[in-house]
């Protein structure tokens, strides 16, 4: 059966949708005239964002999925079901707005998480603004079975850091995924523990996380934790001057780290164990800078993760094997 006979009210041609505004508009032209429903603007923003050239690097593949994504957002519509409502008549307010947010992507470039102000890892979302950057982690993955092969049971987990928080997104996973751990979100800026705090409100987490503004470890003084998640800041000099304009709209600190990419990384290797109790465990995302780390440091016995996002992109070291962690 088709979607128009199964959706008769939020389907309908051309002609009938254009009933109400078809003599304003008689002698008009462009998109928001000629352009009715759903699968229409799809169409055109399919068309609008291919011709732009735009990168899709937050959290979609392709034009396709970003259109889908910004309209299906900006309609607000679930963002699993696109085709129940591809015949469904759009507005002429609401085409406004889609062609305006459609012009932000292709145009300035602006990230589609920041037009529609929120973001998604798996089924966890969360709000974003360009305080922070988008919600994207290898970590979304690995914490959907705990870390399984690293961490045996999720109790085993008391107390867990995030550093290097942003908008609070691998802190609020690692709440659900170890029911029993005090979470602590760490970071250096002050705005992105604002965006933080909302997502750890939203998720009714206040009791369980805790926010604090430090420069990596320096505000953690004598604190110890049983798990040490990290996604810092890991583009390299080079990278950042080649990176696509959508990310030049997150900011800069979240993201450039020196020469090499390793700014942070060392800071987290050479302090880890002071901050991990026995048996404990740092596990840190480095992109594709696997053969920088084990450059930078050759007798660490780092251990690669694989997931279907990308392998080697994350590696665990347990307390013992880092600098001091014998102690």
């Amino acid at each position: 059966m088709s979607t128009h006979n199964e959706h008769p009210h939020s389907s309908c041609d051309h002609e009938h949708c254009d009933h109400d505004h078809g003599d304003d508009h008689e002698h008009e032209h462009g998109p928001l005239v000629e352009l009715v429903t759903v699968r229409d603007w799809l169409r055109y923003a399919v068309t609008r964002f291919n011709r732009a050239g735009i990168f899709c690097g937050h959290g979609v593949n392709d034009a396709y999925d970003e259109a889908a994504w910004l309209l299906l957002g900006s309609l607000a519509l679930p963002l699993d079901r696109l085709e129940p409502f591809l015949d469904a008549c759009i507005p002429i307010e609401e085409r406004i707005a889609l062609l305006e947010a459609i012009e932000r992507r292709a145009t300035e470039r602006v990230p589609t998480a920041y037009i529609l102000g929120e973001a998604w890892l798996g089924d966890f979302r969360f709000t974003v603004d360009e305080r922070v950057i988008v919600p994207r982690s290898f970590f979304a993955e690995l914490l959907e079975d705990g870390l399984a092969g690293w961490i045996d049971e999720p109790e085993q987990i008391g107390s867990a850091l995030d550093m290097c928080t942003g908008s609070g997104c691998l802190a609020v996973l690692m709440a659900h995924a170890f029911p029993d751990a005090a979470v602590t979100g760490a970071d250096l800026s002050q705005d992105a523990l604002d965006v933080a705090l909302r997502n750890v409100a939203d998720y009714g987490l206040g009791e369980r996380i805790e926010l604090v503004r430090s420069d990596v470890f320096s505000a953690l003084e004598g604190r110890r934790y049983d798990l040490i998640l990290s996604n810092p800041p890991y583009v390299t000099a080079d990278a950042m001057d080649a990176l696509p304009p959508e990310y030049l709209h997150e900011p800069h600190m979240a993201l450039a780290a020196g020469d090499d990419g390793l700014d942070v990384v060392r800071r987290l290797i050479a302090e880890g164990a002071a901050h991990l109790n026995p048996n404990g465990l740092l596990a840190v995302e480095v992109g594709h800078n696997r053969d920088i780390v084990e450059h930078a440091f050759p007798n660490l016995p780092f251990n690669w993760l694989s997931t279907r996002g990308g392998d080697d992109m994350v590696f665990v070291l347990r307390r013992e094997d880092l600098p001091g962690g014998q102690s």
